[in-house]
């Protein structure tokens, strides 16, 4: 039985809209350095940064997916 999903985001293409950022400040945060949201307590790997999140974050987490402009979170 799976009891965490994953954030994949993207970062490298990210362009600073900071929706992520707005609507879950617990896992996101906006660089100062160059104004792109850093997933925070992610894993990298290569251009990916992955996050294990609870299940209970997967529905709303898929809903800032979904309003990122440049479609560059998924949800596994």
């Amino acid at each position: 039985m799976q009891t965490m999903a994953k954030i994949i985001h993207y970062r490298n293409k990210c362009i600073g809209c900071g929706i992520c950022y707005e609507q879950q400040p617990a896992f996101w945060r906006m660089s100062k350095k160059d104004g792109k949201a850093t997933l925070l307590k992610a894993t990298a790997k290569k251009d990916l940064f992955i996050l294990s999140i609870p299940l209970d974050a997967v529905e709303h987490t898929k809903e800032i997916a979904k309003a990122c402009p440049v479609r560059i979170i998924k949800v596994n």
